[in-house]
Parts: structure tokens; C-alpha cells; sequence
């Protein structure tokens, strides 16, 4: 039997035909596909405006800069993240400062972010980890007091919903992410939403290298030819291509969310009662929606990397999310981080395993995954 990987694209023949039709079409780089992809976006989470990149990097990247973090500016976030979390700050020349995680959520902390904040303090980039919806009320009310601004990395939470509420609402900036292992991928690429006009159109100037053609803001007009580059902007440009793949995977999205959420409820019922096996946390709220985009459990009873390899041999590959990003040599080495200073991020780094969780397993799948687990559980220590 072929492996089962820890997570892989869906795609169909209507997302081909799509992706063909834009082939055929005069537009492949910067096209009606665009905007088109933005709109169903922004329309499906209820915001104003949806503004596409080429990554959730680049997104991420664009939302620090229109945030305002420059030299000396301070972030602060989770260590248990993807490392773009605090690099978009860096690349700004801000310093991303860590709160430890809560062991009951995986996501930041939320009573220690108003210890972590000094006058310098400019964003908090909370992250949705695993696609677990991070508590945005407790949030907003802490940066509403201090006047910050945040930036949701939603990146694995396309379609989580908190107290009914979809995620991407309630911060100023969120950005979602469309690697092909996310909910909907568009190859890569990655959008970030927000209800602030500003906020996007800076977005929007930053991703296309800083250049506009907007009538309004030229300080001239030469012809029908000039443009203008108003700030030092990137070539974060996403494609007519990516955005007609988009387009299409993202009609199937429910149906996608629904399947991640049926094979979750498969692994709890199957391994709440194992000793050796912690499985991950659902929101408490009502009206709520976890949107898994990972499936981490903890190994508290046995060796994880044991458990890993066991499992490997059995055909089943699984992942570790994340190295905590304060134990980065590069983080280390520039910020003076180093073991021992966010404890339970590092704890959960020693024991967390990702099993596959993506929509295209078939039930067989999912029982290969269980009976392996199950199995394998028995024989480590």
C-alpha cells in the first residue's frame, strides 16, 4: 500500500479545466481572476476587502509593513509557529517578542501578552494553531487598552469560526494561506483580509512593488502611460493562474472542512482513552469551528521520535509542528533567546506529532491511521 502522508492537495478535473480556461483566456499573470478570487473571499468571511499574494510569507510581510512596524518596533507572538510569523516582522526591522503558549489551546498565552508589552510594542500576531480559533475577545480587549494593532495569522484556519463568528473578522489584518496542504490551495499564495480601506489600499501598493497608477495620488500626469512608485514595494504579486485554481478549490471548501472534521472525530473517539496519546484541544465555545488543518497530538507516555519511526515502517508519515522559533539558531544568535524561556512551548515541541489529516483520505485511510497508531502505541515506550 502507497503511504499516507501527513497532509496533500485535493485536486480535480474542475479545478484543471479551470486553471486551462485562464491558459486559453488573454490574462495568466494580472487578470479579472484576481479580483474575482479576492471578492469570494472577502465575501465568505464578511470583511470589505480581500488583498492576494504569491505566499502567506509575502502576506504576512505586506501586513507588518502597513501595520507600521519599522526599526526597534516590537511584535509579539507565539513560538510555536511557522518561522514567516516572526520574520515578517524582522524583514521590517522590528523584534518579534514571545509569549509562552497555553498547554489548554496551543495557541499564545493570552495572560502573559500584557506582561510582554512595552512602549515600543506596535502588533500582536496571534496565530490560529492547527486551526484552533485563538480567543480574539480577550485579545482586542488588550489591544483596544494599549492601542495595538493585530494581525491574525490564520494561515491554518480558512473557515474556523469562534462564538459564531468566521476567523478573519476580528483583527485588523488576517492573513490565510493557500499551500497546496492548507484548506484550498492555489500552488502557493496567500491573502490577507481586513474591513480597513487604508490597510488595503497600502496593501495592495506594497505587493506590486510600490507603483501605483491611481489618478488621485500621482503627483503629475504625463500621459496615459505614467505611474508613479510611492513606497520601496515588493513583486508580491499573485496570478490569474493561481487565483482560477483558487477560484475553484474554493467552491469546495465546506465540503473539504467538513471531511478534516469528520476524520478528527474519527482519531478523538478512537484515542481519547489511550495513556500514551493526548489528543488536541476543540474551542469551548459555542457556535465554534475548529478547522483542522492539522490533527497534533502530544506523546505523553511514550518517545515521539520512536513513535514516528514506528509508525514510518507501518506506511503512515507524520510531522512535527513546530520547532519552537525562540530555539532558531538565527533567533538565538540576533535576539538572545534560548532554551528554558518558554517552557511549555518547548514541552509541546518534545511531544507533538501531526498525523494525516487531509480531506481526500478515505475512510480505510483513516482506519490504517487509527489501527497503526493503536498498534504502534503498544510497542513504544
Amino acid at each position: 500500500m502507497d503511504p499516507i502522508p501527513y497532509g496533500r492537495q485535493w485536486l480535480d478535473e474542475d479545478d484543471i479545466q479551470a486553471v486551462v480556461n485562464v491558459l486559453k483566456s488573454d490574462w495568466i499573470t494580472q487578470g479579472p481572476k484576481i479580483e474575482e478570487f479576492e471578492r469570494a473571499v472577502a465575501d465568505y468571511i464578511g470583511v470589505k476587502h480581500a488583498v492576494a499574494f504569491n505566499s502567506g510569507t509575502s502576506a504576512l510581510h505586506a501586513a507588518m509593513y502597513v501595520a507600521g512596524v519599522r526599526h526597534g518596533d516590537e511584535v509579539i507572538t507565539s513560538p510555536i509557529t511557522f518561522v514567516a510569523t516572526p520574520n515578517s516582522a524582522v524583514y521590517c526591522g522590528g523584534k518579534p517578542v514571545f509569549t509562552d503558549i497555553d498547554p489548554d489551546t496551543i495557541c499564545m498565552s493570552i495572560d502573559q501578552i500584557e506582561d510582554a508589552i512595552t512602549k515600543t510594542t506596535k502588533v500582536i500576531a496571534a496565530v490560529d494553531m492547527a486551526g484552533y480559533p485563538v480567543d480574539m475577545r480577550k485579545i482586542n480587549e488588550i489591544t483596544e487598552k494599549h492601542d495595538l494593532i493585530i494581525i491574525e495569522d490564520a494561515a491554518h484556519a480558512l473557515g474556523s469560526e469562534r462564538y459564531g463568528t468566521k476567523v478573519g473578522v476580528e483583527a485588523d489584518m488576517t492573513m490565510f494561506s493557500f499551500h497546496p496542504v492548507k484548506h484550498i490551495t492555489t500552488g502557493e499564495g496567500g491573502m490577507i483580509v481586513t474591513d480597513n480601506e487604508t490597510f488595503a489600499e497600502k496593501l495592495r501598493l506594497f505587493r506590486s512593488h510600490g507603483i501605483t497608477k491611481d489618478p488621485h495620488v500621482l503627483t503629475r500626469i504625463d500621459g496615459p502611460w505614467y505611474y508613479e512608485m510611492h513606497v520601496l514595494g515588493f513583486n508580491y504579486r499573485i496570478t490569474d493562474l493561481q487565483c482560477a485554481l483558487g477560484l475553484s478549490q474554493f467552491k469546495k471548501l465546506e465540503k473539504f472542512l467538513s471531511r478534516r472534521c469528520e476524520i478528527a472525530g474519527a482519531y478523538d473517539k478512537a484515542f481519547q482513552d489511550i495513556p500514551n496519546i493526548l489528543i488536541p484541544p476543540r474551542p469551548p465555545w459555542s457556535n465554534s469551528r475548529h478547522a483542522f488543518h492539522l490533527y497534533p497530538v502530544r506523546c505523553t507516555g511514550c518517545d515521539r521520535k520512536e513513535l514516528m519511526l514506528n509508525l514510518r515502517e507501518r506506511g503512515i508519515l507524520t510531522q512535527v509542528h513546530y520547532i519552537p522559533v525562540h530555539l532558531q539558531p538565527f533567533y538565538m544568535t540576533n535576539f538572545g533567546y534560548g532554551r528554558g524561556d518558554y517552557p511549555h512551548a518547548e514541552k509541546f515541541y518534545e511531544q507533538e506529532l501531526s498525523l494525516p489529516m487531509f480531506p481526500r483520505m478515505t475512510d480505510e485511510d483513516v482506519n490504517r491511521v487509527i489501527d497503526a497508531v493503536c498498534d504502534a502505541c503498544k510497542g513504544v515506550s
